[in-house]
């Protein structure tokens, strides 16, 4: 349900700027901290943040319905 998708996104935030601060160690690219910084306008981010999230939530419906298509010829 919904609180699955929040929990899954939250997780892949996490594990997405973990990485980029591992990549970003050595090379004098400062992109990890600029992610972790808080916007000056937090609308701006609160709307991207949703625009996210429902994206992921479209994905993973659309996975879900090629799968339930998928096992439903299968038959």
């Amino acid at each position: 349900g919904t609180k699955f998708v929040h929990v899954f996104y939250q997780f892949a935030r996490y594990v997405m700027i973990e990485d980029m601060k591992k990549l970003s160690v050595g090379t004098g690219i400062p992109f990890a901290e600029a992610v972790m910084q808080r916007p000056e306008d937090m609308y701006i981010a609160k709307a991207r943040h949703r625009v996210a999230y429902n994206k992921l939530l479209q994905i993973l419906q659309r996975e879900d319905f090629v799968v339930q298509e998928y096992k439903g010829k299968k038959r």
